[in-house]
């Protein structure tokens, strides 16, 4: 399979979901801080995919603590509304290109491009302990979905409401936990382009079929990370169920459960001499 600096980059995204664990108490810490370092992870091709990719990887770790623009524990992203209890910000996710001339059930079909999805999260949060290490979060974030290998091209809509608990395990240890589990939706287009499979594709063993817009599955997460003085460490595990899914009657689609996994460490190599108050 051709790789891409996108698939580059979705790779090392998915091993930042070992930074959704981090507890939320305000702190003295680094405006920015900047490392490198090493991981692996394992995830299907695609969602129902029954091929599992795995890799090692380099891992860049960067952290920026600004008061409009921020990449830290959920990602890099826009602030632009922020109280005690919401939060407004610049929601990003992408997917991986799939090479269709292989075998499998893409089999002679158009190859799947590269996406990014780009929308807004409202965030509440819902709950915290009176010390802070402990804190319930409702995320929803809307995205419009683009092709981003030729020409560029939208291919739908996803909606991913979600809770997410962030805590300290052991109790001011630095060891941060975060579970996180929710729904995925998505409009027809967004099924059309991964699940869809046109007359002129249609085989004894893969039939054509004409995906609807609604339910996309759940997915749930559990990540653990700590930060040391020089280094910071970090895993995640995903599960992923399409059961009862609206494209779960697809040809394209193998198995409707899949997990994905991931573990990383990176080393601080320097960060600022300017402090902020800072939750992650």
């Amino acid at each position: 399979m051709k790789k891409s600096l996108v698939t580059t980059l979705e790779i090392i995204m998915s091993s930042w979901l070992a930074c959704l664990a981090s507890p939320a108490w305000a702190q003295e810490k680094p405006l920015w801080e900047l490392g490198l370092g090493v991981g692996g992870v394992s995830f299907p091709e695609y969602r129902g995919s029954d091929r599992q990719r795995t890799h090692a990887l380099a891992v860049p770790y960067f952290i920026y603590r600004g008061e409009i623009f921020k990449a830290d524990r959920d990602g890099v992203r826009s602030v632009f509304f922020d109280s005690d209890r919401v939060q407004l910000n610049l929601s990003l996710a992408a997917s991986l290109p799939v090479d269709s001339s292989d075998h499998g059930p893409r089999r002679g079909m158009p190859d799947l491009k590269p996406t990014v999805e780009i929308g807004p999260s409202l965030e509440f949060n819902l709950w915290r302990d009176d010390s802070r290490q402990a804190r319930v979060d409702l995320r929803l974030p809307v995205r419009a979905a683009y092709t981003v290998k030729g020409p560029v091209k939208h291919v739908g809509v996803t909606f991913t409401p979600f809770l997410n608990l962030d805590i300290d395990p052991f109790g001011h240890s630095g060891w941060n936990l975060g579970v996180m589990a929710g729904p995925i939706y998505a409009n027809a287009r967004q099924h059309k382009y991964f699940y869809d499979v046109d007359e002129r594709y249609a085989l004894p063993d893969r039939p054509a079929w004409r995906s609807s817009g609604g339910y996309s599955g759940t997915q749930f997460i559990t990540a653990l990370s700590k930060r040391f003085d020089r280094y910071w460490v970090g895993s995640f595990v995903r599960f992923d169920t399409l059961q009862g899914a609206a494209f779960a009657g697809s040809p394209l689609v193998e198995r409707k459960r899949a997990w994905a996994a991931g573990v990383a460490i990176a080393w601080v190599l320097g960060e600022s001499s300017t402090t902020v108050a800072a939750d992650d």
